[in-house]
């Protein structure tokens, strides 16, 4: 069982979460996040979670969540699911979800942790150049890590890229300062 921050230094939880469950199919993982949003609690489940709850759970919500993961069940928010449940209501969820998307062949698709680490120093304000150097690497480098940043989250510049890592809670404003 493991208690999963979504906003994790060098890689977010979601990608952390994807490789354990992929590693380890016995392995559950509760995901802990400061922003409640319904994509990315499909994202969530879609990335092997077992549960997903906003950091702001009370801790008696949280142990019986605990529990009920721990019995092969599905917590989200109030609700415990069975995997049937939990199948149908993700289709349900994609659906609806598809209905708001431009592009219906978008899938999410996980960062690396260099462009995670670039990701934090746009929401900081950094130019290329300044990333290239702290990083010690060279602008190219950061310009071809920009472009798969952008195919990636299926934005059209940095500042939606930034928006977009802030509202889902990869970054954190106190991480940007």
């Amino acid at each position: 069982m493991i208690l999963m921050d979504i906003n994790l230094p060098l890689v977010n939880g979601m990608q952390a979460t994807r490789e354990l469950t992929a590693e380890r199919s016995d392995l559950a993982v509760i995901i802990l996040t400061a922003y409640h949003d319904d994509e990315q609690m499909l994202q969530a489940m879609r990335s092997g979670a077992s549960g997903y709850f906003p950091k702001e759970v009370a801790p008696s919500e949280l142990l019986n969540a605990i529990r009920t993961v721990s019995h092969g069940k599905y917590a989200i928010d109030d609700d415990v699911l069975a995997k049937p449940q939990v199948a149908s209501w993700l289709i349900n969820e994609f659906a609806t979800m598809q209905e708001n998307v431009e592009n219906e062949d978008e899938t999410f698709r996980a960062l690396s942790a260099r462009e995670m680490e670039i990701l934090r120093l746009i929401t900081r304000g950094l130019s290329n150049k300044e990333i290239a150097k702290a990083l010690g690497i060279s602008r190219q480098t950061v310009k071809n890590h920009m472009t798969s940043i952008l195919r990636k989250l299926a934005v059209n510049d940095r500042t939606q890229a930034a928006v977009y890592a802030l509202r889902r809670g990869w970054i954190r404003l106190q991480d940007t300062e």
